[in-house]
């Protein structure tokens, strides 16, 4: 859901320039409805901004406003640090004028345009053409065409209004005494978007190709379709244009079935038969569909023809393998065959496209089996709401997102692969219609069968039974239904209305009277794609079953319209990187801006979920204070009396008399004391709401300022403590610093405290366990205490009698030095006869028996390395013992 950031900034408001798009001009002031003569406008939907790149053109009652938003917010911006840097001029030069609203010199701003139209009512809607070359300006019954001029001839300096080239489309077709104009769309697969499709309220579709050079294609359409003959046809050779005459006002059912709301197109992008099917709305609650309705020249995108194509082919070919097909089905089949056979047959033409697209190729419409399509519908609602009364539901609009474009699959076993943008290539391969209803209700539907090309059936004899039954009656299934009004802010005569988001094509705004809601369709359009994609079959019903009890369309509501205050203009969604990214609708005196923020990083739809929450819990730093829509007093304080007004009515009316004469108890006395007092009493009651509103806000202005103080209060503290300016004045400040190293400390002696603790512990658990000890560790014990015994020298005679076949080690270490003092005895008596004599012939103690020096000497040395040997072993067992008796 997108986060608001901020309203309207400071230079949309008063007293900047760009605030002047919106202002309502003295001469276009209209009279109040509440008068009893004054005649109140037919609802109808209010589109009066339209958008080229930065440049906006808002319908302000007969007048259209130019103004270039990114101009004029960087020189406001220039001009307000120009005066906080302490630059200030005496006199205001010529370039400062603007600041004075009423300033002739404001119209001349740079950046801002007043267009003057040859328009003679309130312009109710504004249609950018794909191209940005042609606007058309519709009323409730006309329709004009303005030639846009480069935007290098708007920036002049001008105090005199802007002229451009107008042109009025159907001059004898589209006026106050024929039906009310609907809608007005260009056609999404025109030439160089030339290709402008008019309905018109008593269900008449026309198509006009325009051009320039050529008055007369503004004068008469090339093709004109009566829904209501087209309803009731029964062959193609049948006459479905629309009457020359006028219109009868005669008694008719189908003026009451047939009323159409509003017509939507689905985008260029689309696939399958998207982007040739008309979705026609009626204010009844019935939808219909016209495909494939195509103007005279056409450009298809590259990868439609052949897709269909592959489509085409593959249904003639199951059909025909088909033998329960019906015959209904067949000659479907063999029609739509037919239509791509004679577009095979012809040689497009290479028309240069715009900067920024490539050449294009223009063909022309089939002529078979014809060009007139069938009308299919009404649609039946699967799955509609049991609660629902159908009979009470009043459309109000449409729109319609056409399935993705299926190209990996066309583009299959191909070496090169075709651009497209990320939104043509992802999203969900069935159809979205989304109704809107005076009530608010927005109802969305999935095309699941598929609307495709359908064609009246020919009107040959023999073929006339055969294909007599009349179709089967197509369905949409109902995915979701969902309130965005409540009910006191249901009024009968409002036009809700659809806008396109500039982020993804699944999400979108509604504009109500009440204010401006987003809907998402993200949360289960790709969960539900992913499901139909999926080969396993296994649990599909049960998945299907959590799709759709589970997370349906996210809906906010993002701005709520006061009370009392003007209908809302349908939402415009903006995203520049010199703008950022805003949603743009206006009243009829100010405007309403929403700016979001705008993420470092686009996520795609198709990016997994673990990348998205990753992204969303990035650390977002936390804001002071809480954005607010500004607070516009009611009109009711601006509106000039209708009093004087009145009275100048009275004194042209029957009641003229009065005036001249003395005044008299009279019943023509009561009737206009009666009829000023209404006119009074409804000024004087829209007075006091007015002034009770603004009140009510002055009380709210100081709570919300209280809160801010509070707030403001909060982040003054926490800088005083980073600082360390919290401290009282009698003690030395102390630094936040200082304050983390000392708890720092404590935590660090707080852990060496706990690690003691928990060794001193272990300590304990280990002496006081009880454990019996296996065989192996008493058979250990006993042989540590035998050694202990056999080296210490205590229990002598108990470890004798335990081991009775070796020697103890202390006995053998006395035998070792009894040994050894006998061989220094002996050593010595050796060495005592033979002194004086050669040392290498000693003289021998034993008779007859001589020993050599050296092996003497290498006996001795056995002897005593003997002797350390047992010395290190004694004293290495002693050592041993002594630990385990300590342990």
């Amino acid at each position: 859901m997108p986060k608001i950031k901020s309203f309207a900034p400071s230079w949309l408001n008063e007293p900047s320039p760009a605030h002047r798009l919106f202002e309502q001009s003295g001469d276009d002031a209209r009279i109040p409805a509440n008068l009893p003569y004054g005649k109140k406008p037919k609802p109808g939907p209010r589109r009066t901004i339209a958008r080229r790149g930065t440049e906006v053109f808002v319908a302000v009652g007969r007048q259209i406003r130019w103004g270039d938003l990114a101009y004029l917010k960087e020189s406001w911006e220039t001009k307000h640090a120009r005066s906080s840097s302490g630059t200030r001029v005496k006199r205001e030069s010529s370039e400062d004028l603007f600041d004075h609203g009423n300033g002739t010199a404001g119209d001349g701003t740079e950046g801002y345009r007043t267009i003057k139209t040859p328009v003679a009512d309130d312009i109710r809607q504004l249609v950018m053409s794909p191209n940005q070359d042609l606007l058309a300006v519709l009323t409730s019954h006309t329709v004009h065409i303005c030639i846009l001029p480069d935007s290098s001839h708007l920036y002049a300096r001008d105090t005199a209004p802007f002229k451009p080239r107008f042109w009025t489309l159907g001059p004898t077709t589209h006026v106050t005494s024929r039906s009310a104009v609907v809608s007005a769309l260009f056609h999404p697969l025109g030439v160089n978007g030339t290709s402008l499709v008019t309905v018109t309220e008593d269900a008449v579709v026309r198509i006009w190709e325009l051009s320039t050079a050529d008055r007369w294609t503004f004068d008469s359409a090339t093709l004109a379709i009566d829904l209501k003959r087209l309803a009731d046809g029964t062959s193609l050779d049948q006459d479905f244009s629309a009457s020359v005459s006028a219109t009868s006002k005669g008694f008719s059912p189908d003026a009451f079935d047939m009323e159409v709301a509003a017509a939507c197109f689905p985008a260029r992008g689309s696939g399958g038969w998207s982007p040739m099917t008309l979705w026609v709305a009626m204010t009844g609650g019935d939808v219909y569909a016209l495909c494939p309705l195509l103007p005279q020249r056409w450009a298809p995108p590259p990868t439609l023809i052949p897709s269909l194509s592959v489509s085409i082919v593959a249904g003639v070919a199951a059909t025909e393998d088909d033998p329960e097909a019906s015959a209904e089905t067949r000659l479907l089949a063999q029609q739509q065959l037919e239509w791509m056979s004679d577009l095979d047959n012809q040689e497009p033409k290479i028309v240069e496209g715009t900067l920024a697209e490539a050449a294009l190729e223009v063909y022309t419409r089939p002529t078979r089996p014809g060009m007139i399509p069938r009308l299919q519908g009404p649609f039946e609602f699967d799955l509609n709401p049991e609660d629902e009364q159908d009979d009470e539901v009043e459309l109000r609009d449409i729109y319609v997102i056409g399935e993705k474009a299926r190209v990996a699959d066309l583009m299959m076993g191909e070496e090169e692969e075709l651009e497209m943008d990320d939104d043509e290539g992802s999203g969900l391969s069935l159809t979205v219609i989304c109704l809107l209803s005076t009530s608010g209700q927005v109802k969305i539907c999935l095309d699941v069968e598929g609307v495709e090309a359908q064609w009246l059936p020919p009107k040959a004899k023999h073929r006339s039974r055969l294909y007599a039954a009349s179709p089967s009656t197509p369905a949409l299934l109902t995915f979701q239904t969902f309130d965005t009004l409540k009910p006191v802010e249901v009024m009968p005569e409002s036009w809700p209305m659809f806008s396109e988001d500039a982020t993804s094509r699944y999400s979108f705004y509604i504009t109500h009277p009440a204010g401006i809601t987003f809907v998402s369709l993200a949360p289960w359009v790709f969960r539900l794609e992913s499901e139909l994609e999926g080969d396993s079959e296994a649990g599909s019903e049960f998945r299907l079953d959590l799709l759709v009890k589970g997370q349906g369309s996210e809906r906010e509501r993002i701005y709520t319209q006061p009370r009392g205050q003007s209908s809302l203009a349908a939402a415009t969604a903006i995203r520049d990187p010199d703008l950022g990214h805003f949603v743009l609708s206006a009243t009829h005196h100010d405007p309403v801006v929403l700016f979001f923020d705008t993420p470092e990083r686009d996520i795609s739809p198709r990016e997994s979920p673990a990348a998205i929450l990753e992204h969303a819990d990035l650390p977002q730093p936390e804001v002071g204070w809480e954005p607010r829509p500004l607070f516009y007093a009611s009109e009711a304080l601006d509106h000039k009396s209708a009093m004087p007004a009145w009275i100048d009515h009275l004194k042209t009316g029957r009641r003229r008399p009065l005036f001249h004469q003395e005044m008299r108890l009279s019943m023509a006395t009561l009737e206009v004391f009666t009829e000023g007092h209404k006119v009074l009493a409804n000024e004087v009651d829209n007075i006091n709401n007015a002034v009770a509103q603004l009140f009510r806000k002055c009380q709210t202005l100081q709570e919300e300022l209280r809160k801010q103080l509070e707030k403001a209060n909060e982040a003054k503290k926490r800088v005083d403590r980073i600082t360390g300016e919290d401290s009282a004045d009698d003690e030395s400040p102390v630094s936040q610093d200082e304050l983390t190293r000392d708890r720092l400390r404590q935590v660090r002696e707080r852990q060496e405290e706990l690690a003691g603790r928990m060794e001193k512990l272990k300590r304990q658990l280990g002496r006081a366990t009880s454990r019996e000890l296996s065989d192996k560790e008493k058979a250990w014990a006993e042989e540590v205490r035998a050694m202990g015994s056999s080296i210490l020298g205590s229990e002598a005679d108990q470890t004798s009698s335990s081991t009775p076949k070796t020697k103890q080690p202390w006995k053998r270490f006395e035998e070792i030095k009894g040994l050894r003092d006998a061989l220094f005895e002996q050593a010595e008596q050796l060495q005592r006869p033979g002194e004086g004599t050669d040392s290498d012939a000693p003289a021998s103690p034993v008779p007859g028996l001589k020993i050599p020096a050296e092996v003497r000497r290498q006996k001795m040395a056995q002897v005593i390395g003997l002797l350390d040997r047992e010395s290190a072993l004694v004293d290495a067992v002693k050592a041993r013992i002594e630990r385990l008796s300590v342990g």
